[in-house]
């Protein structure tokens, strides 16, 4: 099993590719803390990967909390006994212009998707420089490589993970730490559900995408297991795409 061994800390677990990574690493020989602030749908998954035979454990976590992140690491160590990978998945989506968007929306935009990712991943370096390495897969987006009519802040947000995700790479590189980040395109999550409540719209976007469908949860989520795994230990500080061929 590819991460036999391993402890890992999926946020944004409850739901969608956060979920998918969760059950997929489980079987792969992952202790897994599942981190979100939806107690309820994250315990279902917890206890899901249980029933399947795996180990995995509910944490309760705000990621834009820098103080509760550092208790949520702290419980991982002390009861799995070390961390070696974080999957910094959390986010929320907004829709709106420049001049539509107001400053409280784009606070809080960046302090899930952008600010969530730093204090992870701040929060995550010490216990991986303690054991001798790590993985940290960040969940960035193709909204992160392109503009938007739309969703301002959103991509914004996306923008600074991949731009931060180099940075930690370069410096936690000679600690064994690598740092790479996941650009997932069109998928079909709730968070997409969201973002385009009415089939017609989001039926002709399909027509642009070279794949002609969207990808599912489970395929982000072992694009995810392979930069976690040690099968990507020469990759750090990389861009993948799951997006279908969107951006080709």
């Amino acid at each position: 099993m590819r991460l036999d061994g391993k402890t890992a800390m999926v946020t944004g677990a409850a739901r969608g590719i956060g979920a998918a990574a969760a059950r997929l690493f489980a079987s792969e020989g992952a202790r897994v803390a599942l981190a979100d602030v939806l107690s309820g749908p994250c315990r279902q998954v917890e206890a899901g990967i249980v029933d399947a035979g795996g180990t995995a454990a509910f944490i309760e976590l705000d990621v834009s909390d820098g103080s509760a992140w550092k208790l949520a690491v702290d419980e991982v160590v002390r009861r799995f006994g070390a961390l070696d990978i974080l999957v910094n998945n959390a986010g929320v989506y907004e829709r709106n212009t420049v001049e539509g968007l107001d400053l409280d929306t784009w606070k809080r935009v960046m302090a899930v998707n952008a600010e969530g990712v730093f204090l992870g991943t701040k929060a995550c370096i010490p216990a991986m420089r303690e054991s001798g390495g790590g993985s940290i897969v960040n969940l960035a987006s193709v909204a992160s490589m392109r503009g938007s009519m739309w969703s301002t802040a959103y991509h914004a947000s996306k923008g600074a993970v991949e731009a931060f995700t180099r940075s930690a790479a370069l410096q936690y590189g000679r600690y064994g730490i690598r740092v790479n980040s996941i650009h997932p395109g069109a998928i079909a999550t709730d968070m997409l559900d969201e973002v385009f409540p009415d089939d017609g719209p989001r039926s002709g976007r399909m027509d642009d995408l070279p794949m002609l469908r969207e990808g599912t949860a489970e395929e982000v989520a072992k694009a995810i297991l392979f930069m976690a795994s040690d099968d990507a230990s020469y990759v750090t500080g990389a861009q993948l795409r799951v997006d279908g061929g969107m951006l080709a």
